[in-house]
């Protein structure tokens, strides 16, 4: 099997593993075998069986059910949150790289004190002054996680705004818009692709961080940090109820991962050699 065979292989498989996650999302309320929401005190917190697979929380509600629901929640967050980050950050970085002088000066600095914060700090106190819900979430990780994007953008424009290309566009008098639509997206859109691919384990981890500190879905929401934050207080009498939703975000962290390093290399045109 040669390198590239090697490399399509591994990014068709694991294209295939996230094409399931995404299938277990869409398809939840046809798989979950009980109603996520639906609370039945008479089976509070049983073990794994028959009935239950995955067991029953302190509501007695299905623990299956609401992960296969969890998948739904945390997908939703996650592509949210990074459509946001990677749109508002290639668009900032893209800017500054392209107009220079004040107008990059003015936009990096931006991004310099924005990093000076630590990140998940700077997003718990934006998520505690807005409230705990989603949407709060997202933005408050949002407004922290968009400087990735907005230096990779600047670097890869001011690498492209020297090409010949370029200098021959704007000796044509084409517009600046015209220039970064049809000549600077096009070229840093694969890069930018790869990175939002590899942050999407990272971005559901720091979703479910958050979740659990409180901070993110609220109940009776089935989401996977929230799930964990249920299930610490049973953790010696009724460990399935964290063990399954941990399960879960490694599975799908480690899947993302793979998934994203196997677009990176397929992208890379340097392995090609």
């Amino acid at each position: 099997m040669s390198f590239w065979t090697k490399d399509k292989f591994l990014f068709g498989l694991f294209t295939f593993l996230v094409l399931m996650i995404a299938g277990l999302a869409v398809l939840a309320p046809w798989l979950a075998p009980y109603d996520p929401y639906d609370a039945v005190m008479r089976q509070s917190l049983q073990a794994p069986s028959a009935e239950h697979l995955f067991g029953t929380d302190k509501l007695g509600r299905d623990c299956l059910s609401r992960i296969l629901y969890g998948t739904r929640t945390s997908l939703l967050m996650t592509l949210s949150l990074v459509a946001i980050i990677s749109v508002i950050g290639t668009f900032v970085g893209v800017v500054a790289g392209y107009s220079g002088g004040k107008v990059d000066t003015v936009l990096m600095r931006i991004v310099d004190m924005m990093l000076a914060f630590p990140g998940i700090v700077l997003a718990i106190a934006i998520a505690g002054m807005l409230g705990g819900n989603i949407l709060n979430t997202i933005l408050a990780l949002a407004a922290v996680s968009w400087t990735k994007y907005a230096r990779l953008g600047r670097s890869l424009t001011l690498k492209l705004r020297e090409r010949d290309f370029i200098a021959a566009a704007v000796t044509n008098g084409t517009r600046p818009l015209h220039i970064l639509w049809r000549h600077i997206l096009p070229n840093i859109l694969p890069t930018i692709v790869v990175t939002a691919a590899m942050d999407i384990g990272t971005m559901i981890m720091e979703l479910a961080g958050l979740s659990f500190l409180g901070f993110g879905a609220q109940p009776p929401t089935p989401e996977w940090g929230l799930m964990l934050n249920e299930g610490r207080q049973h953790i010696q009498t009724a460990p399935w109820l964290m063990i399954y939703p941990g399960a879960a975000i490694l599975a799908v962290v480690a899947i993302f991962n793979l998934w994203g390093d196997s677009l990176r290399d397929i992208m890379d045109p340097q392995r090609a050699n």
